[in-house]
């Protein structure tokens, strides 16, 4: 039997555990550092097709209705006039078993850790990962000591464990981008609150989407916005009044009936991975956002973190851990090009550039082969 450790019980973490854990021929544990999970309670998250499908192997659509949510459309609007642009039939990619889906991140995150029980250990914060010819020798800051035959690491974009093994050669990068990230209770009457509303603005976009049947509405906003070297490291200042009190007032005014109606607010800075790491250990691999952490423009951060863990999993039971990283690399990029994409045309600020936009928007949202081929390459990998 093979021992695999796994280092953080996020999505990626969590999923690849469900995976492994009733196959005989592999012993699991996972190590979070937090005396209990984060769970972001409230927050939302989007899973299209291609992540329902793989998440429906382990039990998901059991999952009561009352915690998640199908919306058929995405709806561009003008972030200025709140006018509608055009609209998306984002139910074209569904199938039966596999729609669209929008829930709390909590929500996920317990139906993920339900099955998996003491094979979770908290309060295990990672200090020195030691590497042998057949055996991966984890310390922890508690002084304990775990030994494993294969270690996938999945502690997020500020990968400690990612830290240790390369020595310190993969520090994600700032995207001079701050995210603002709400609930909503209440909504304008003119705004479709069955759906994913999306509004492009200059330098700036929102979305807002049910993440229940009960009118929980998830609000998250991505503002261009500059940093000191100093003020990206300073942690402690995005939950200080008065720099929130600054970033608000920069906010366009049409968005202020939403900031209005926002409860459990919170404002920090996207980091993005600026490159790709491989281990020379052919037994310590990365998922989620410790393999790449892209700009969150095009909603596929959950997505991909389910879909990576995925096919590590086949790999690794396949003994072909060896393609693994190649073909994650390849789909990366490309959801990672598509992302910088969709943040360049969502920001754009002049007004004849934003025209044109607009007019190429409402003819894509109906172009079958181009949404084949922009869409449909992720969607129903």
């Amino acid at each position: 039997m093979k021992k695999i450790g796994i280092i953080g019980a996020g999505i990626s973490g969590l999923f690849i555990a469900n995976l492994f854990k009733n196959n005989p021929n592999y012993q699991i544990t996972i190590y979070e550092k937090n005396t209990s999970n984060d769970l972001d309670e409230g927050y939302g998250i989007q899973l299209s097709v291609n992540s329902i499908k793989l998440l429906n192997e382990i039990g998901f659509q059991k999952l009561h209705n009352n915690e998640k949510f199908t919306p058929e459309r995405i709806i561009f609007y003008s972030n200025k006039s709140l006018d509608k642009i055009c609209e998306l039939d984002i139910t074209n990619f569904n199938s039966v078993d596999c729609r669209y889906t929008t829930l709390k991140r909590s929500s996920l995150i317990n139906f993920l850790k339900s099955d998996l029980g003491d094979l979770i250990k908290t309060g295990f914060k990672i200090s020195e990962i030691d590497q042998f010819d057949k055996q991966i020798k984890l310390t922890f800051e508690n002084n304990k000591i775990e030994e494993c035959d294969y270690l996938i690491i999945s502690d997020g974009v500020f990968s400690k464990s990612k830290s240790l093994i390369s020595n310190n050669k993969t520090q994600p990068k700032y995207n001079n981008t701050l995210a603002i990230r709400g609930v909503l209770r209440k909504f304008s009457e003119n705004i479709d609150n069955k759906n994913i509303s999306l509004f492009l603005g200059s330098n700036f976009h929102q979305v807002i989407y049910p993440t229940n049947p009960h009118g929980d509405l998830n609000f998250i906003a991505i503002m261009k916005y500059q940093l000191s070297f100093e003020e990206q490291k300073s942690y402690s200042l995005f939950s200080e009044s008065s720099f929130i009190k600054k970033v608000l007032e920069k906010i366009p005014s049409e968005n202020k009936e939403f900031l209005n109606n926002l409860r459990e607010l919170k404002i920090f800075p996207v980091f993005v991975s600026n490159n790709f790491y491989k281990s020379q250990n052919a037994n310590i691999h990365f998922i989620g956002d410790a393999f790449f952490a892209f700009p969150p423009s095009f909603a596929q951060g959950a997505s991909q973190s389910i879909e990576g863990a995925y096919e590590l999993f086949k790999s690794i039971k396949s003994n072909t851990e060896n393609i693994f990283f190649n073909n994650r690399v390849n789909k990366t990029k490309m959801i990672n090009i598509r992302s910088k994409f969709n943040q360049f045309a969502f920001h754009l600020s002049n007004p004849l550039t934003i025209f044109f936009r607009n007019i190429f928007l409402k003819r894509l949202v109906k172009n079958k082969k181009f949404l084949e081929s922009y869409l449909g390459k992720v969607y129903k990998n």
